[in-house]
């Protein structure tokens, strides 16, 4: 039988295919005897290996299963994450494999509607705008419409994450779209405050110094308990774990929920927007 040889510097599916031969290898097993505990055959593994077929999110998270790399910072997961959303910010796919596993989600946006809590006609202006000014391409808005609604699979996830999420006023201010284009959108923000797993609060413009963040923040609680925050710069995203960094952020955005609307004050706040959009 021949053996391809594989050239992991080929390409991002390239590497994920060697990296699974070399796991396989290392373990002395055949084909047939991975596909079996993956869950695939022996001829679908092949092709993964050769870069014919791109892995799914379902076999990638077999992998780690399998090869006991479920956990750590190196999963097939996040690889595969990194293939399939390379149009995105750096550091934004690993993250996205953080959240859909929180089991609490506590969030801090600035200007714009967050990515869970967009309709789709949002996600799609937010987009298309990108590509006008030249800064994406038509198939990596796509890419990004189609991210947005994948997060957004982890509010339906059983059991349900507790989310938490304040909103700078901007992000309610700002016209997007069209009247009724922000109209649905504040119809969206009163459906997910009115979840039994979430919190909605407004942070008013008059916080002004008071308010401990300038920049969108993600603080996010794993299974194991353990905290991680995700932030994002103008060219990458950054995860942070070490506690000594993250403990001072969650505390900060104690503050914050403390000195931000209540929610019965944010959707009051919200609902007199949209009847403005009528």
């Amino acid at each position: 039988m021949n053996r391809k040889e594989l050239n992991p510097e080929a390409g991002p599916e390239a590497a994920f295919g060697a990296r699974l031969r070399s796991s396989r290898e290392e373990r002395g097993w055949k084909q047939e005897e991975l596909g079996k505990r993956l869950g695939y055959s022996s001829t679908h593994v092949s092709a993964v290996e050769t870069g014919r077929k791109i892995s799914t999110l379902r076999f990638a998270r077999s992998a780690d299963a399998v090869f006991g790399t479920a956990g750590t910072e190196n999963t097939f997961e996040r690889q595969w994450r990194e293939i399939r959303h390379g149009v995105l910010l750096e550091g934004f796919p690993e993250f996205l494999g953080y959240e859909s596993r929180a089991v609490e989600i506590r969030l801090y946006e600035v200007g714009v509607i967050p990515g869970l809590l967009q309709t789709p006609e949002y996600a799609t202006v937010l987009a298309e705008s990108a590509v006008k000014r030249g800064a994406i391409t038509a198939d990596h808005a796509a890419e990004r419409i189609a991210v947005v609604a994948e997060r957004q699979d982890v509010l339906l996830r059983t059991p349900r994450p507790m989310i938490l999420a304040v909103l700078d006023e901007s992000c309610i201010r700002r016209p997007l779209g069209g009247p009724a284009l922000m109209r649905e959108q504040y119809t969206r923000l009163l459906e997910f405050a009115e979840l039994p797993n979430t919190v909605l609060q407004i942070a008013p413009f008059e916080m002004g110094e008071r308010r401990p963040f300038n920049l969108p923040l993600y603080i996010l609680t794993l299974p194991d308990r353990s905290i991680m925050s995700y932030a994002e710069s103008a060219q990458r995203g950054h995860l942070e774990r070490d506690n000594n960094s993250v403990v001072p952020l969650l505390t900060a955005y104690h503050q914050l929920q403390a000195e931000a609307h209540t929610q019965a004050t944010s959707v009051a706040l919200i609902e007199q927007l949209r009847k403005g959009t009528s």
